[in-house]
């Protein structure tokens, strides 16, 4: 009886570190000048004065969001959820034009990996030599470029952080502590935690965070048609593959124009190949359309072998921008704008909000007259003071005394006033009254406020 050897595969394999090939194209610099530009304006806006304060502070101790000269108060939270709603019908549109555009250029997954993989190319070197230093064995050299590569990803990666944390806390105000090591306990979280973050979705799961941990990918194909524009490979013209001589007609030895060089492949930072069909993973980016031209270019063929196109005019048919989805979001989201610009262009600068005494529904004064208080929240939210007053309407012979009379609001402010509405006993009436309290500045008449509220007085009387 012999020994059998006994073996054992993995059913889980490691999963393939993607270097993807530099290319060369129109694509890839539209590419890279998007992932500049919004990189730009992520870490320049905080920096950037309006007023004499930052242009842009999401100030939530305060509850005031201040945006360019503009300041948002938790009472108009609608307009942001007005703007989510607005994105959301921006990206499906978008999608349903041009598939996954938003993952190929302005995805912040895709913008900060554009930048770490710049870095890992200063350290590492190109495509080839990425390749086989992954491959080496650990030297002082590997090491050096490891370090050298992982230490500035760190440090961009907690300037992301600064930044972050610098649209909720003064950017200015926020580095001097950091350097004098006077962080408070949620600031220090907060930077370290996007910093970290940046670090490990951009420098180290890259890829793996569009193939596996985006939802986005799962349900693009919901918004997919026929017409829509997606990176496509022609195989009517690209098959059969195979390599030739330059100069050669392939059409001799019954080829295509595909010389499976692979470096579409290459090319992908997904690392999918695009000649299998449009998969989950592709985000667009194009990078293949770009490589694949290059090769058109050196071999004499045309280009366009892998090009954005739709299914329609692959099978020879002409593709239509314009149909009942497209038309229905452009509509719905023209509509939606207008209404927000107008919206917020034309939102009151002063609310008033109106809150009972809870101790007592009324009360008789020393003067016999029916009394009812009432706390008064006022906001201000403009930029200059006003001078206000409050009347009351809805309720004959009613008066109202605030305290002080003449209400002083600072610009952009809050403030809790008391007030009393006095009625005499024969036109109080019996039980509830609505009653109108008007609060308007003394100057500027236009310039009003106003609330509901109940007026209680004696039943039997």
């Amino acid at each position: 009886m012999t020994d059998a050897t006994a073996s054992t595969e993995s059913l889980y394999a490691k999963q393939k570190r993607i270097h993807a090939r530099e290319v060369d194209g129109v694509f890839d610099r539209l590419r890279v000048l998007c992932a500049a530009t919004l990189l730009g304006a992520f870490y320049l806006i905080p920096w950037l004065q309006w007023g004499g304060r930052q242009a842009v502070l999401f100030d939530l101790p305060a509850r005031r969001f201040h945006v360019f000269g503009m300041t948002l108060w938790p009472q108009d939270f609608i307009y942001l959820a007005w703007l989510l709603i607005m994105a959301a019908l921006l990206l499906f549109m978008t999608t349903a034009v041009a598939g996954r555009l938003w993952c190929g250029y302005a995805c912040p997954q895709t913008v900060w990996t554009e930048i770490f993989v710049a870095i890992e190319r200063l350290f590492e070197g190109p495509y080839n030599r990425r390749i086989k230093l992954e491959k080496k064995p650990w030297t002082a050299e590997k090491v050096a470029r490891k370090f050298g590569k992982r230490s500035v990803w760190l440090i961009l990666a907690a300037w992301t952080g600064l930044t972050f944390v610098g649209y909720f806390t003064p950017v200015r105000d926020l580095t001097v502590r950091l350097f004098a090591l006077e962080l408070g306990t949620w600031e220090t979280f907060w930077i370290c935690f996007y910093g970290l973050a940046t670090f490990g979705n951009a420098g180290q799961l890259r890829e793996q965070v569009c193939m596996y941990m985006c939802p986005y990918a799962r349900f693009q194909s919901a918004m997919f048609d026929e017409n829509t524009l997606i990176v496509s490979y022609d195989a009517a013209r690209g098959e059969q593959r195979g390599s030739r001589k330059r100069g050669e007609d392939p059409r001799t030895k019954g080829l295509g124009d595909c010389i499976d060089c692979n470096i579409c492949v290459q090319a992908c930072p997904t690392g999918i190949d695009i000649r299998d069909g449009l998969q989950y993973e592709c985000i667009a980016c194009a990078s293949c359309v770009d490589a694949c031209d290059s090769v058109m270019d050196r071999m004499g063929y045309p280009r366009g072998l892998v090009k954005y196109t739709t299914q329609r005019a692959l099978e020879g048919k002409p593709s239509n921008i314009l149909r009942p989805r497209t038309i229905v979001y452009g509509t719905i989201l023209g509509a939606l704008s207008v209404g927000f610009v107008i919206s917020i262009l034309n939102r009151p600068m002063l609310r008033v909000d109106v809150i009972r005494d809870r101790n007592a529904m009324f009360r008789e004064s020393v003067d016999g007259l029916i009394e009812n208080v009432y706390t008064l929240k006022v906001l201000n939210k403009d930029a200059a003071a006003h001078t206000l007053e409050v009347t009351v309407e809805g309720l004959p012979g009613a008066v109202v005394q605030t305290d002080p009379e003449v209400l002083e609001m600072a610009p952009e402010s809050l403030r809790s006033v008391a007030a009393r509405v006095l009625v005499p006993p024969d036109e109080a009436g019996v039980g509830g009254r609505e009653i109108r309290f008007v609060v308007q500045d003394s100057v500027e008449q236009e310039l009003t406020a106003a609330r509901k509220s109940r007026f209680f007085a004696p039943v039997d009387r």
